[in-house]
Parts: C-alpha cells; structure tokens; sequence
C-alpha cells in the first residue's frame, strides 16, 4: 500500500490511458498524443511551473493568469498596429513581469498576504483588460498582411516550452537561488534570521513565474492568432491542481517540478480522453475536481497512516 500512497498521481495516470485507450480506440493515435502536448500541455506546464516556484517559497499567486493575458494583449495590440513582432513579443513579456513586479511589492514591501496581493492584482489586472478592449472585445488580427511570427512561434512552442522548463528546473535544482527558495518556504522566519533576503527573494520567484506566464501567454496568442480578454484565467485553478497533485510525489510533500509535470500531464490526459468520448465541458470540470480530490485523499491519507 505504500506505493500507492506514495505514487498514487502516476498509478491514476496510467490508469486513465488504459481506461481512455479502451473506451477511445483514437486515444492512442499519434495525432492525438501531439494534440495533448501541443494544445494543453504545452502552455499549462509553463503556468503551473510558475505556480510551483511561488508555492516552493511559501505563497500562492492568484494573478498567474493575469500574466499570461497581459501578455497576450500587449503582443496582439502592437501586432495590430504593425509594431515589428520582436518588439511586440518583448512589450508583451515585460507587461507580463510587470504583475509579477507588482505582487512583490506589494507582498514583501507592503507586507500583504500572497493570497490576498495576488487577488487584488487579479482583478486590477481584469479592469485593464476590459478597458483595453472595450469591455472585453476579444482582438483578431484577420486583416493586412498574413503575419509569419504566429507560424514561427506556433511550429516552435514545445522547443519555447522544453527550453523554458529545463532553464527553470536547473535553477531550480542547482543554483543557490533555488536552494534559498525551499528554504524561505519550509520556513519564513529561520530564513530571514539566517540572512536571506526575503525581499529580493520573493520579487525573483514572481519574476520568473511571471516570464513563464508571460512566455504562454505568447504562444497561446499566436496559436489562436488573437487575444481573447481573461483567456489566462482559464489555467489558473489547473495550475494549482497540477501543483498540489505534484507535492504527492514528493515524500516531505513539497512543490516540484517534476511532480507538477506529472500533474499537468494526467490533467491534460483527462481533458483530452474526456472530451474523444464526448462528455460536455461541465462535466469534464467535475472529473478532473473528483480525481484530484482522489489522488490527494489517498497520498494525505498514507502519509497520516505512517505517521
């Protein structure tokens, strides 16, 4: 039993290719594997990673979502007024840093709450958005010449995406920063008395959450070729999930990247496998909520039982 509780997250996702690949026969196809990685996968595990390094230090970052849609709306606006699309991309990811810029100060200047400074930016950061657009007009780019940036970016996201999560993990895993991060989130205060500056600390953590969002904003907008306002809030919640479904891999139950991967990759398998045997939308948010619910019942519960 202990490795179920222990791997409780991989047993599920094995399971569900079996029970898809049964009940599903184009599940196993090659098309729709490129179809999980290409569509789901490859922008959520740039959010949910993001999501795991302010869960590592100890936070949580509502607005994650709101840095992914930032930089959606600056990359599609300068596109649409014929700003060359490296400018483009470059003002779309420094809107991006700017929420993570925001948060830090708020968190370690103001002293506010990650919940609570994060919540607020999400809905500064919808207010922006909705008077950008009037009132949240989605933005297409149909007309004028075809822009090959979107064809460029679209062929090369799981290149953006592969490089973007290794750089994070190396960091993660090898620098001191990354070392100083598990530290500040096992515990705040032995840090801070151990001469860690928290400051510095947390506005890093935001930055590079923030790049990541910002990165997936980006080549969600050039897969769609438009911005759709508060699009980003869309893999908040399947961020988190994907997050805390990885701390079930790790035996002291932190955040990982590695764990969060797995997360991210059973979330998208669900979604996917759901929606070949045609299950609505609604309900395919009640299995991914059960199965999350599941996996973390059975991992906390054996944790509780060795205890």
């Amino acid at each position: 039993m202990t490795i179920v509780y222990r791997f409780g997250l991989v047993i599920a996702l094995l399971a569900l290719v079996v029970v898809f690949s049964l009940f599903a026969p184009a599940f196993l196809s090659v098309a729709n594997f490129q179809s999980i990685l290409f569509n789901h996968f490859a922008i959520l595990s740039l959010v949910a990673v993001g999501m795991t390094l302010v869960v590592a230090s100890g936070g949580i970052d509502l607005s994650i979502g709101t840095a992914v849609d930032m930089a959606s709306l600056g990359y599609i606006l300068l596109l649409a007024q014929d700003v060359p699309p490296a400018e483009a991309i470059a003002a779309g990811l420094l809107l991006a840093l700017l929420v993570g810029v925001f948060n830090a100060g708020l968190i370690a200047t103001l002293e506010i709450p990650p919940f609570l400074a994060t919540l607020g930016t999400l809905f500064i950061g919808q207010s922006i958005q909705q008077l950008a657009t009037d009132g949240g007009v989605p933005v297409y780019l149909i007309a004028g010449a075809p822009r090959p940036i979107f064809g460029l970016v679209d062929s090369a996201r799981l290149w953006l995406v592969a490089v973007s999560l290794v750089a994070t993990f190396a960091v993660m895993t090898y620098s001191p920063f990354g070392r100083k991060v598990l530290a500040f989130g096992i515990g705040p205060q032995v840090a801070r008395y151990s001469g860690l500056s928290t400051k510095t600390l947390t506005l890093k953590v935001f930055l590079l959450s923030s790049l990541l969002a910002g990165v997936a904003g980006i080549i969600l907008s050039s897969s769609v070729k438009s911005y759709a306002p508060l699009s980003g809030n869309a893999y908040l919640m399947d961020a988190i999930g994907a997050t805390f479904l990885g701390t079930t891999l790790n035996a002291t139950g932190r955040a990982s990247i590695i764990g969060t991967l797995v997360g991210v990759l059973l979330l998208s398998v669900v979604k996917n496998g759901l929606l070949l045997l045609g299950v609505s939308f609604y309900w395919q948010q009640v299995v991914s909520g059960t199965l999350i619910f599941l996996v973390l019942a059975v991992s906390f519960s054996g944790k509780s039982a060795a205890h």
